[in-house]
């Protein structure tokens, strides 16, 4: 995998590692779920289970790119590529949702999307 593509797909993960510390285990505090369009503790104590389940889907996705960059180390890249990039599309596809579902969240959206996408061209098109 070429370096940037690697380094793309990290950063992606780490993204992704600090939604799951937001929506899991931060949810409740006001600064917090107001990042997600919620403006009162009782719409934010209803959306918790919500955020709280989206949260461990961005932690699966962030340990899927993290397993497949492990993979790639070891020596096994066609494994690691392939792990990369179907959680990479998989944060793409997510994001790509959430702009659709609410044009106000476009900037959550282009974080979301813009380093996996980094990384799934990067393996694409320089390996």
């Amino acid at each position: 995998m070429h370096p940037i593509a690697a380094a793309a797909a990290l950063v992606a993960a780490l993204i992704h590692v600090s939604f799951f510390v937001m929506e899991s285990v931060w949810f409740m505090r006001p600064t917090i779920y107001r990042r997600f369009g919620l403006s009162s503790d009782a719409d934010a104590r209803t959306a918790q289970g919500f955020a709280y389940n989206q949260g461990f889907y961005n932690l699966f996705l962030a340990i899927g790119v993290a397993i497949g960059l492990a993979l790639v180390v070891s020596g096994r890249s066609d494994a690691g590529d392939t792990l990369v990039l179907f959680a990479c599309g998989s944060m793409v596809a997510a994001g790509l949702v959430l702009v659709l579902h609410d044009p106000r969240f476009l900037r959550a959206g282009a974080l979301q999307v813009l380093p996996p996408l980094v990384a799934i061209l990067g393996i694409v098109a320089l390996n």
